[in-house]
């Protein structure tokens, strides 16, 4: 009896999830990728929010197409060149890692990016959700026409009456 793994198909649990978890076979890998939080901070607006500890404002990129977020961060120091206008070192160990990276988010219908800030880290991108009044639903009153007398349909009613 063969078994085949089916975990690169799983399909991760929520969006709002900050890391997913290692495949199995792979503990001891860091992962490529920034980790992320992705909050609700009121009815309609949002905050994404990425570790990019190490990289400076110039060093990082924010690029909103279409219904896509695209946040890149490029590290411009060379390996032991000078980093930031510091002079030029020898690093005889490397534990922070200085490798690019790219994380994407789809966005929603009518999402927009309301600001970036960058604070402690951490990467803030503020978003928000404007629905056009044409979309928003809208509600319908009911009319009742129980305070208006009955109207007769034919004139027996009036005969009935005399």
């Amino acid at each position: 009896m063969r078994t085949y793994d089916l975990t690169p198909f799983i399909v991760p649990p929520s969006a709002s999830t900050v890391l997913f978890p290692a495949r199995p076979g792979r503990r001891g890998r860091q992962p490529r990728l920034s980790p992320y939080n992705i909050e609700r901070t009121g009815e309609n607006t949002y905050r994404i929010s990425v570790a990019v500890s190490g990289f400076a404002q110039g060093e990082l990129s924010i690029v909103a197409k279409e219904n896509t977020l695209t946040i890149k961060g490029d590290k411009s120091a060379n390996e032991n060149g000078q980093e930031n206008g510091r002079a030029k070192s020898e690093v005889l160990y490397r534990g922070i890692a200085a490798r690019a990276f790219e994380r994407a988010f789809q966005l929603a219908d009518f999402v927009l990016v309301k600001s970036a800030s960058l604070e402690n880290g951490l990467l803030h991108v503020d978003l928000v959700r404007e629905i056009p009044e044409a979309k928003k639903p809208r509600s319908i009153p009911i009319s009742t026409t129980s305070a208006v007398a009955p109207q007769v349909v034919d004139g027996s009613a009036e005969k009935a009456a005399a």
